[in-house]
Order: structure tokens, then sequence, then C-alpha cells
């Protein structure tokens, strides 16, 4: 056995989702991610923010889908995205709790004790992502 670990970060990260369009253009159109490939028998669409790729994979049957409970299912908890200072994650809070199919869990707040903050949403097709700011991450990047 080596020091060294088998892997070297996420490649991906694959979402059934309910309804693939409007989960599409909440990355797409909320976040602005971008599309950087579609399997359209599938279907399913992948996009990725630059640092990271997240694939939307359409459920086969939208109206059999069984909501995620967090406190019952096995399987994603939720999605967290780094957010890279204070003022993005409150702008971004502010675009995204109002965007058309979002439930807001809770705003802003402390993670824990702090310092960092987060909030959590459901996306349109109901899986739960987490945005999050750290600042002891941001004085690590200034520190560069």
């Amino acid at each position: 056995m080596t020091d060294e670990t088998s892997t070297c970060g996420v490649d991906h990260i694959g979402l059934s989702v309910r309804d693939l369009e409007s989960t599409r253009q909440f990355f797409c159109d909320c976040l602005g991610w971008r599309i950087v490939g579609q399997r359209p028998d599938y279907p399913a669409v992948f996009v990725s923010d630059g640092h990271d790729v997240v694939t939307l994979w359409q459920v086969e049957t939208p109206s059999k889908a069984i909501p995620f409970d967090r406190r019952t299912n096995v399987g994603l908890h939720h999605l967290a995205l780094a957010v890279v200072d204070r003022i993005g994650l409150d702008a971004l809070y502010q675009r995204v709790s109002s965007w058309p199919g979002v439930v807001v869990e809770f705003g802003p707040e402390a993670s824990g004790a702090g310092p960092k903050l987060h909030f959590i949403v459901r996306e349109p097709s109901g899986i739960r992502i987490e945005f999050a700011f750290d600042p002891r991450l941001e004085d690590a990047r200034k520190a560069r």
C-alpha cells in the first residue's frame, strides 16, 4: 500500500431529474453554467461551471418519480457548490430564490458555528443544492 490515494478528484456528478429542461435552465440560465455535451437518446445533458461537470439524466417516467427524502433514502443527500465570496453568495441567493420552481429550504446562514455561510434550495426537479462560502478558503486564495 502506498501513501497516495487511488483517485484524483471528482470526474462528474450524475443527477436523475424529473424535468430535464427546467433543470438545464436552472444550471445554465440561472447559475451561468454551459452545456458541454448531450445524449438526446437517453436523454441527458452535461453541464459545467468550468471546474466541475454535472450530468443531468431525465428519469424515464417523471409522473412516477419518487421525491428524495434525505432522512429515509439512500442516495445523494445534496450537491454542495462553492461560492467565491460573501457578496457572491448573497447575490446568488437573490437570483436562485426567485427562480421559477425553486423551493428555498433556508436562506444564507452560518453553517454550524461558522465562519462558513450557506443556503440550501431544491431546484425545479427537486434536487437539494447547497451554496456555500467559506472565508477560510477565501483567505487561502488571496495568499496564493
